[in-house]
């Protein structure tokens, strides 16, 4: 899967990983090695303990509308958003700023 940000024409990130099952959702990207992308659906937040890396974070709207952004969550730290928002894309650290992805911009997931 890639993300594609429709508003600014870039990609966020290629071989996106989906969290489908609930242990692939609980350990998000704690389970790579290196930072990778991954798709989750969660309405309570996600957290970075055990992490030994920082991460960029994008919340969706049911549009895949960007609705809250974290940039560099360090290791340790939770999370938390407006429970009404479900889709989480975590990606590399320094994603969001190289690719200039603000709040607003619609994505492609596909």
């Amino acid at each position: 899967m890639t993300v594609f940000n429709q508003t600014k024409q870039t990609i966020l990130a290629n071989n996106i990983i989906e969290a489908k099952s609930f242990i692939d959702q609980s350990l998000g990207l704690l389970k790579y090695p290196t930072p990778t992308a991954m798709l989750i659906k969660t309405r309570f937040g996600i957290h970075t303990f055990f992490m030994k890396y920082a991460i960029d974070v994008l919340v969706l709207d049911k549009e895949n509308r960007i609705v809250k952004l974290k940039e560099n969550l360090k290791p340790n730290v939770i999370f938390i958003w407006n429970p009404k928002y479900d889709t989480v894309v975590e990606s590399r650290e320094g994603t969001i700023k190289k690719t200039n992805t603000q709040v607003g911009d619609v994505l492609i997931l596909k």
